[in-house]
């Protein structure tokens, strides 16, 4: 595996395998990698014939400066493994690689963005979208690899690639959990014990919903996993929202689509952890 730390080199190197007829997928990260970070580059491996991997923490997705401090950075057990995995070239650039100037553009994604994630972290999926669009420009891949846990994130990158062009094809891989339902995610490290014995409970609930949805409003399931996730006292949900997976609109009724989601965004004392179900409502 070769580390590359400039898009100058990147594309020198990409630019060759091109010529020579290679496909490249691409998978972008924050590092802290994790097993469902794995299983997109196993995807990744197997769909392409180069994989090339990022990993750059982006300042201009995080509204809450803490977050940015605290979040996890482990280089070297993600270079171990990634090499493990196949994976052809990493990434790496320093924050004045990616941005040698102020990134002022502006997207606007409409609807996508003025709910759930976007209306409880301001400017975060627009900061998502100029480090994605940076990271798209450099690897110019023919696919790229993202995990379905960030749901609302992989219909604003749909969104994205489609408003500037990009004959880029996104792939949404399924969520990895623990084997105790626990959503994969490079937060959970920061998890005390206790919070880690309660964590899983998000999981649980969301699939308990499903259940209890048989015979029941939206209305009401909303209030059973809000209500329940709420009783433990180390959670307290930001919000639960039932959702038409294709606008992320929220519905008041089953009879509104047909592809009903529930995302979820929950504190186990100050980790913020996501997660979402599918519901089939016969």
């Amino acid at each position: 595996m070769k580390i590359v730390n400039s898009i100058k080199e990147l594309k020198n190197f990409l630019s060759k395998e091109k010529e020579n007829g290679f496909s490249v997928g691409f998978v972008p990260t924050m590092g802290a990698l994790h097993q469902g970070h794995i299983s997109l580059v196993n995807r990744c491996v197997g769909d392409n014939h180069v994989c090339v991997v990022s990993i750059f923490v982006n300042p201009t997705q995080f509204n809450d400066k803490k977050d940015l401090e605290t979040y996890p950075r482990t280089p070297e057990k993600d270079i171990t493994l990634l090499e493990s995995a196949g994976c052809n070239y990493l990434f790496a650039p320093s924050e004045h690689e990616m941005y040698p100037e102020p990134d002022t553009r502006v997207f606007d994604f409409g609807q996508l963005t003025e709910v759930m994630e976007g209306e409880h972290r301001p400017g975060h999926f627009n900061g998502v979208a100029q480090i994605v669009s940076k990271l798209f420009a450099a690897a110019e891949p023919d696919r790229a690899y993202f995990g379905e846990k960030d749901f609302q994130q992989v219909a604003v990158i749909r969104a994205m690639t489609k408003q500037l062009h990009l004959p880029i094809q996104i792939i949404a891989c399924p969520i990895l959990r623990e084997a105790d339902g626990l959503a994969m995610s490079s937060r959970n490290v920061r998890l005390t014990k206790e919070q880690c014995q309660k964590a899983p409970l998000i999981a649980q609930t969301l699939k308990e919903s499903t259940n209890f949805a048989v015979g029941k409003s939206v209305k009401d399931v909303t209030a059973y996993v809000t209500d329940t996730l709420n009783k433990e006292p180390v959670m307290r949900v930001e919000y639960f929202d039932i959702v038409d997976g294709y606008t992320l609109l929220s519905i008041n009724d089953w009879s509104e689509t047909t592809y009903p989601v529930g995302c979820i965004a929950v504190f186990c004392g100050e980790v913020r952890l996501i997660d979402n179900i599918t519901y089939e409502i016969k």
